[in-house]
């Protein structure tokens, strides 16, 4: 990846009042920047927990619109689309539903033959995004490029001690992924309760909590282990504009936080994804003596198989994520009825909880 940090600046829309030379978010975190507030709001959006071979294909223009004209912040999965121009005609749709921030992710995989990073990056500064996401390994020149165009980068992460290399990097949010989440929750297995109350004491930069929230109960307790807001992905899959088949969504109604399973343990790789027959026979492969070779696998992780699933709406066709937080979704709303939903039930919670504290007696 060749990403120059001296590139010609590129014209982003701030109002008329802001001043583009002297832009604090060039240097540190700026909570008066036009996306902050939606980066901090109580939802966001994260349907990009991506492999090379099965991708999460829900983070397009009409559920990130929907998201963002919600009050949440819309992320918009670069590598669901085939080349930069195709994300750049869909920042162009997105932006055509929704006046409001959204943002682009880009995450680095594992893969012998790399997506055009470059481009991806360049195509959406280039139209005017200002709030980034990355994921993956090395991901220092991605933050150096977006960061010398005064963007603001959130980072995800699955261990403290890679948050702590990130806000070295000078990332602005920090994306914290429990062992609960969906996709790739790395390879330390720390649940998100440990995980979240460990960043509070660890970590300089404000924090999202990601991997298992799905109502307000989850936000109140995020805000208590020190989380800006909360980052979901299957919740929001499950939802009246995420565009996967309806059979899909009411499978993750029916399903439990029983009906998820872990393949690519053996590859030091591991993935949380939906327990069907297929997720179950590459499982019953690594665990076989001798254990099994992503090769004798391929097959069964296909990711064009994966992106059936969601357009005919059968579960068992390929592979696809989901996260524990199943369990927890009875219902398939609009995004904006979740989202009022959400923040309505945290602040009843906080209030009840407040209502409990009962001064000491004073002798």
């Amino acid at each position: 990846m060749s990403l120059s940090t001296t590139s010609p600046p590129v014209r982003f829309p701030f109002s008329e009042d802001d001043n583009h030379s002297s832009h604090p978010a060039l240097a540190h975190t700026d909570t008066s920047h036009p996306g902050w507030n939606a980066v901090v709001r109580a939802s966001h959006i994260d349907i990009c927990e991506e492999h090379p071979k099965f991708t999460h294909r829900v983070g397009k223009p009409p559920l990130v619109a929907a998201i963002s004209n919600a009050g949440g912040l819309g992320i918009l999965t670069a590598l669901t689309q085939p080349s930069p121009d195709a994300l750049r005609t869909a920042i162009r749709e997105t932006r055509a539903t929704t006046d409001k921030p959204f943002g682009v992710n880009l995450t680095l995989l594992p893969t012998i033959n790399p997506p055009d990073y470059e481009g991806y990056a360049r195509v959406a500064v280039e139209e005017g995004i200002r709030i980034f996401e990355t994921a993956g390994n090395n991901p220092g020149k991605l933050i150096s490029f977006f960061k010398s165009h005064g963007c603001i980068v959130i980072h995800k992460c699955t261990t403290i001690r890679h948050a702590k290399s990130a806000e070295r990097m000078g990332v602005d949010v920090l994306s914290i992924d429990g062992f609960e989440c969906a996709g790739h929750p790395g390879e330390e297995d720390i649940g998100g309760l440990v995980l979240l109350a460990r960043a509070a004491q660890e970590l300089k930069k404000p924090y999202l909590a990601s991997g298992g929230f799905a109502d307000g109960r989850g936000l109140a307790a995020a805000i208590a282990l020190g989380a800006v807001g909360v980052n979901m992905g299957t919740r929001f899959m499950c939802t009246v504009e995420s565009p996967i088949h309806q059979i899909i969504k009411e499978k993750i109604v029916a399903s439990t936080e029983q009906d998820t399973i872990h393949i690519f343990r053996t590859l030091n790789n591991t993935a949380r994804v939906f327990k069907n027959s297929l997720s179950k026979q590459v499982v019953a492969l690594e665990r076989r003596p001798g254990g099994a070779q992503f090769a004798d696998l391929r097959d069964l992780v296909s990711g064009a198989r994966g992106k059936v699933v969601y357009d005919i709406g059968d579960p068992e066709y390929g592979i696809w994520t989901a996260g524990i937080v199943m369990g927890l979704i009875k219902d398939i709303p609009t995004c904006e009825v979740l989202l009022d939903r959400i923040e309505s039930e945290a602040e009843e919670i906080i209030e009840r909880m407040r209502k409990q504290i009962t001064p000491r007696a004073k002798l």
